[in-house]
């Protein structure tokens, strides 16, 4: 059973242009579901029992292309999730996100993680025609 999924999209942009876009967390709520606010080092997580408070702290390297993100739960315990960033061309790039299984009983992880990947192809195409508009 996997407990991982590897997603890309290709943007026809320029490397800087989206790395600086992708990388600023202020963004997150421009093309993601589940960032709702994000300021100062918190964000508002939408869940599927209501938002939560969470502590948010970006790690980026445009050298490596990597933007990985760390969450902090009100419980305490950590997540992260980690995306890269691949130059193509000039004007196109790729970026991958690995979307790691949430932590759920073992029967439910399958079927999570399906919902997931769905929700994060939705979210990789509004990152694309965001990133897509910014361009022109």
């Amino acid at each position: 059973m996997e407990n991982y999924r590897i997603e890309s999209v290709r943007i026809p942009a320029d490397f800087k242009k989206v790395f600086d876009y992708v990388s600023n967390p202020a963004n997150l709520p421009e093309w993601t579901h589940a960032f709702k606010q994000v300021k100062n080092g918190k964000a508002m997580l939408a869940t599927p029992s209501g938002s939560v408070k969470i502590g948010l702290e970006t790690e980026s390297s445009p050298s490596a292309g990597t933007i990985d993100w760390h969450m902090t739960m009100p419980d305490g315990t950590m997540t992260s999730a980690f995306s890269r960033l691949i130059r193509e061309s000039a004007d196109h790039c790729i970026y991958t996100f690995t979307l790691m299984a949430p932590p759920v009983p073992l029967e439910a992880l399958e079927g999570t993680l399906n919902q997931q990947v769905v929700i994060l192809r939705e979210e990789l195409a509004a990152l694309r025609r965001t990133l897509t508009a910014v361009r022109n």
